[in-house]
């Protein structure tokens, strides 16, 4: 039995502490990875509370089985975000994280960053190098073909693809088939998506000028048996990583793995600020130091219990490719842009390994859930910056990040507005469109609440903040990619100063005394 605080040691625990949980479905016929699959997933996530994990024991990939079972939805609660972060509850963590970074207060933004990462080196959280692990119990490298100059050939058909070309295995290395992107049970997860996607990869980067690691999500379209696009948006750390590479015209090493601890998915998601380490936020989050070892063809490092490690590189002498149609987490699809090609130079795997995946479309989804963590994660962070920030919460209405309500302990004019303005400018907040500030009663979590505060507390023309800034590039409806105008809205009470001359109107409440009567006399009729 997994127990709370607990590290998992695969994703196969973790899959076995859901099911004890009763939180998971065992599916033992063939489902498609073509269509199928999202179909059976969808269903679930949109049931209440996100419904239950789902693992397919034989996804098959154009009609025949995978070698690896495939799970899905295993976060898409609130129970097993918990459980994942291998805690009782996401507020414990949160709490806990909070008493340790609000010890002093900081007086900046640098001086926030400093104190979160003195917080999470606090309990054995600094990533150990080990010198192998469970993800190589099979090691295939491949030879890595020369650079490119010449553009690349349209995407062939998938079918009609050969296996790549192998090198001879060493001494000792496992004799089983040679696994290839084709092997894996990657998903087509909608009609009109332009091939398969990696859905839930954590790609590992490093910054060729200060050498800092950077652990991001970017989901990767397979193009053939030995290479994908790689759709990090402009904005991302690991693009930023990318320019520098293009500068220098070298090939840039990178890592993809999946599986193992579940906190990984949810590390490479969570808005760490730039330059933190994401394996210190998974080293404090399980309790125990993250074991990583080397790459077979680059120095990147991987975590050891990693289910599956796809190593690879990008050419910056080869040109962009499109990538998409993908049906995204916008609930539409964003059309192809030319995107890098990551090429794979080796794939190393647990025998036993579980795919892990997830979809993404009109909400709620999974990724619900693991948005709705990470803002009660790095609640207290935010308040070390705005100290009278109360709450804050992402409806799925939302899409993870499009709608933002924040509520507040108002003391002075304006005072909304300066929340709204200091959000967007802390990291992945910027590409929030629209932020709607309330007063401390408020319950943010519950949108009818914010709604009536919305239309009862709000004066349109005076109450209403429009900004530019950066913008998803997801994002169909900007005028054009990447830039997009924000909205934020004061829904709190208004006070002198902000343009409101009368007297603001007490909000209807009953007496504490007439609710304690009537509850007695309801308790002795019965």
């Amino acid at each position: 039995m997994i127990t709370p605080h607990m590290a998992y040691e695969s994703y196969a625990q973790f899959l076995e502490a859901l099911e004890q949980a009763g939180e998971l479905i065992r599916i033992s016929k063939p489902i498609a990875t073509e269509l199928e699959i999202t179909e059976l997933a969808d269903r679930e996530m949109k049931k209440p509370d996100g419904g239950q994990a789902l693992l397919i024991e034989q996804p098959t990939v154009n009609g025949q089985v995978s070698p690896h079972p495939l799970a899905i939805n295993t976060m898409g609660s609130a129970k097993r975000m918990a459980m994942g972060l291998g805690a009782e509850s996401v507020d414990t963590v949160a709490a806990e994280l909070g008493s340790l970074i609000q010890a002093k207060p900081p007086t900046g933004l640098r001086e926030t960053v400093s104190l979160l990462g003195k917080a999470l080196t606090l309990r054995h959280a600094k990533p150990k190098r080990a010198k192998t692990g469970p993800c190589k119990e099979v090691i295939h490298c491949f030879d890595a073909p020369p650079p490119r100059t010449e553009p690349w050939p349209g995407a062939p058909n998938i079918l009609e693809v050969g296996r790549a070309v192998l090198s001879t295995p060493r001494p000792g290395e496992d004799t089983e088939p040679y696994p290839t992107l084709l092997d894996l049970p990657i998903l087509k997860c909608w009609p009109l998506d332009g091939g398969r996607f990696i859905t839930l990869p954590c790609v590992v980067t490093r910054d060729p000028d200060t050498g800092n690691r950077n652990l991001g999500m970017y989901r990767m379209q397979v193009y053939d048996d030995s290479s994908a696009g790689m759709h990090w948006q402009m904005q991302k750390v690991a693009a930023r990583h990318g320019r520098r590479y293009y500068d220098t015209g070298e090939r840039m090493p990178v890592a993809v793995f999946l599986g193992g601890d579940p906190v990984y998915p949810f590390c490479a998601t969570a808005p760490m600020p730039d330059g933190l380490d994401e394996f210190l936020l998974a080293g404090y989050l399980r309790r125990k130091s993250v074991e990583m070892v080397q790459c077979e063809t680059s120095d990147l490092e991987v975590p050891a219990n990693a289910d599956i490690v796809i190593e690879g590189y990008i050419d910056p002498a080869e040109p962009l490719r499109d990538e998409g149609p993908f049906g995204d987490h916008t609930g539409y699809y964003t059309l192809p842009e030319p995107y890098p090609v990551f090429h794979i130079t080796a794939i190393t795997h647990r025998k036993q390994a579980v795919y892990p995946a997830t979809i993404v479309g009109i909400p709620p989804m999974e990724d619900f859930y693991m948005g709705s963590a990470s803002v009660k994660l790095f609640l207290p962070v935010f308040r070390m910056t705005f100290p009278e920030i109360v709450d804050i919460a992402l409806p799925a209405e939302g899409v993870f990040h499009n709608l933002v309500f924040v509520s507040i302990k108002k003391t002075y004019p304006m005072q909304a507005y300066k929340i709204m303005n200091g959000l967007w400018g802390m990291g992945q907040m910027m590409f929030t469109k629209y932020i709607v500030v309330v007063d401390d009663f408020v319950d943010v979590h519950n949108t009818s609440e914010v709604l009536f505060h919305i239309c009862a507390d709000t004066d349109p023309k005076r109450d209403a903040l429009f900004s530019r800034g950066p913008a998803d590039v997801l994002d169909h409806a900007t005028a054009e990619i990447a830039i997009g105008t924000k909205l934020g809205i004061d829904a709190t009470r208004k006070l002198r100063g902000e343009g409101h001359t009368r007297n603001w109107p007490p909000l209807i409440k009953m007496d504490d005394a007439i609710k304690c009567k009537v509850d007695e006399i309801f308790e002795k009729g019965r």
